[in-house]
């Protein structure tokens, strides 16, 4: 699936601020379920790009001088392929370093308890079958209702009243998996929907759980219940929101802010060998006419 994408992101001040640095990590990776066509980000300011330690394409803009706003904009196309929902198991970081706790996907009581019977069935069942029941306990345990929650609501908020978005769906999943032993890390992305009046919530957020050396990562989308498909463009990876955020960032005055987001993902159809011959012909024949 060839997917053309367009991220705009608009910050406006109250007030002028005079520094601001924006941590970017809106760069499509390069493995095993796409490749990157084409790709720019463009914001005011200088652009600085680099590799975090996760593995993943960050760019670092400072703007400098009084302004009052800060648009980020990236566009590109991507290639995907439908590996269904799996990555090798050396894609990226070793996967034990996926087991450590963080404050977003803290075990707590009632996460324990939500996971617990999940333990005992990977034990009988196996793995992947336990991690496909416990994604779909999530995703009915948890209401996808957004304005209730932040940036900043953990796993266990999230839990306790019922409800939240995908970012709280990928942390309480990755809490879970603490619980029966599965290493799990955080997925930023996009989603490529077919329906209209959709196109525009493509920002998305999953969760991705190492099974084996043999097997590798397997993908869990709780919000829509799921492993990935080529409907998915892979972002970041992370131990959850915090290293894995799309967008990041500080600055010096300014007041309050407005933020404005506008997503589009938008499925391009990929001509055939021949179709492309055809066309290229058709094209010579009009420039001799």
């Amino acid at each position: 699936m060839r997917l053309t994408i367009e991220h705009k992101t608009h910050y406006r001040f109250e007030r002028p601020a005079h520094h601001s640095i924006q941590y970017l990590r809106l760069t499509p990776r390069a493995d095993s379920s796409q490749s990157v066509i084409t790709w720019t980000v463009t914001t005011p300011g200088k652009i600085k790009r680099w590799v975090d330690g996760f593995g993943n394409v960050a760019h670092v803009s400072v703007q400098n001088g009084v302004h009052d706003e800060v648009p980020v904009t990236v566009r590109g196309e991507v290639e995907t392929m439908d590996t269904c929902g799996m990555l090798p198991a050396d894609d990226g970081l070793p996967p034990l370093m996926f087991m450590r706790p963080t404050p977003f996907t803290e075990v707590t009581p009632a996460i324990a308890a939500l996971a617990a019977p999940f333990r005992e069935r990977a034990e009988d069942e196996g793995t992947i079958a336990a991690l496909h029941a416990m994604m779909l306990s999530v995703h009915t345990t948890l209401d996808y209702r957004p304005g209730f929650t932040d940036v900043e609501t953990t796993a266990g908020e999230a839990l306790e009243q019922g409800s939240g978005i995908c970012q709280d769906h990928a942390h309480l999943f990755i809490a879970c998996c603490r619980v029966i032993g599965a290493p799990a890390r955080y997925v930023s992305g996009y989603l490529y929907t077919e329906l209209e009046d959709q196109r525009s919530l493509g920002s998305h957020a999953w969760a991705e759980a190492y099974i084996d050396d043999k097997v590798g990562w397997v993908s869990f989308d709780p919000t829509n219940s799921r492993s990935a498909t080529e409907a998915y463009v892979r972002l970041a990876v992370a131990f959850d929101y915090a290293g894995a955020a799309p967008i990041r960032g500080v600055r010096s005055g300014g007041g309050i802010e407005e933020m404005s987001v506008h997503v589009s993902v938008v499925e391009e159809p990929i001509l055939s060998v021949q179709s492309q011959s055809q066309n290229n012909a058709v094209q010579y024949q009009k420039s001799r006419h």
